[in-house]
């Protein structure tokens, strides 16, 4: 009795450790930021206070009433690293969504097209390559934040929601390449041929037997395109051209940290925090991403089949 293809490739990424520590570490840094937005989203800004006199605990090492310590505002690392992980986990989420959309979409049209509309499409996205992508997150900063901050009544909002589409909007075009390339490999198999006999229309074909199988390589992509989109924003953040100030995220948490960082004072907990949670979650998503790419390669189906002899 043979096992279905899905059931397999869950099977080879649970014998993967290091896919699986590498879920249980991100499942845990997703529970740890997102579930406590509620307790850290009325203190994020707040300054810590403890001591008889009430006044503001600024630039003190982790110790049991904080742990992760305060900043130069005597705000708390802690809640400050929680909260900001939240921002830009859910930036890193919604701009790789976005890239995966739009990179699905114009790489599936682009090679189920062929031709010259499949030349003058990549021609395009080789263009897009060739320009600064920090010069493009600016020109879209520039033109569309101040509109959409009128429009949401909110600047810190409309802010995130800029970075987050210029990230996703720019970062398309690999996922683009890649689905391309896949179509033009599925529109040589024989199923293909077979629908197209049996009267099946373009459109029909293109979403019921070549979308069904850009599944593996998309979720793949998308997982190692996460990331990406993350160190993207914190990058940005690092430059002083992302989230704005007080809204923290991984990035401008570092970023202020080094600022700090002095041969006189070294105020290693505002940066050593921040950098290792976001090093901690890119190392994570980049093992999940190879563990779902080994799991779902059809090249391991044959070592399975061997083993279960």
């Amino acid at each position: 009795m043979t096992d279905r293809p899905r059931s397999r490739a869950w099977r080879r990424f649970g014998r993967n450790r290091s896919a699986m520590a590498a879920a249980a570490v991100l499942g845990a840094v997703v529970l740890a930021c997102a579930g406590t937005l509620p307790w850290t989203g009325g203190r994020v800004d707040g300054q810590v206070r403890y001591d008889l006199q009430s006044t503001a605990a600024i630039l003190l090492p982790p110790a049991a009433a904080c742990p992760l310590g305060t900043d130069d505002l005597g705000r708390s690392v802690l809640v400050r690293l929680l909260y900001g992980g939240a921002i830009s986990l859910a930036i890193g989420l919604t701009a790789a969504s976005l890239s995966v959309a739009i990179g699905v979409a114009y790489g599936a049209i682009a090679g189920w097209c062929g031709g010259r509309v499949d030349g003058l499409m990549m021609r395009v996205v080789d263009v897009l390559y060739g320009l600064p992508y920090i010069l493009l997150v600016i020109l879209l900063k520039v033109a569309l934040e101040e509109p959409l901050a009128a429009l949401l009544g909110s600047s810190r909002t409309a802010n995130i929601v800029v970075l987050l589409a210029a990230i996703g909007s720019v970062s398309w075009l690999t996922m683009a390449r890649v689905v391309r390339g896949q179509v033009l490999s599925l529109k040589a198999r024989p199923f293909i041929e077979a629908a197209r006999a049996s009267g099946a229309s373009g459109g029909a074909m293109l979403v019921r037997h070549i979308l069904p199988n850009l599944v593996g390589p998309v979720l793949v992509y998308a997982t190692l395109t996460v990331p990406q989109a993350i160190l993207q924003e914190s990058f940005l953040s690092f430059l002083g051209i992302g989230v704005t100030p007080p809204t923290p995220t991984w990035g401008s948490m570092a970023a202020d940290g080094i600022a700090h960082y002095n041969t006189i004072h070294a105020y290693w907990w505002l940066v050593v925090f921040p950098c290792a949670a976001l090093g901690l979650t890119l190392l994570a998503l980049n093992y999940l991403g190879d563990g779902l790419r080994d799991a779902l390669d059809p090249s391991g189906e044959s070592t399975d089949v061997k083993t279960q002899r």
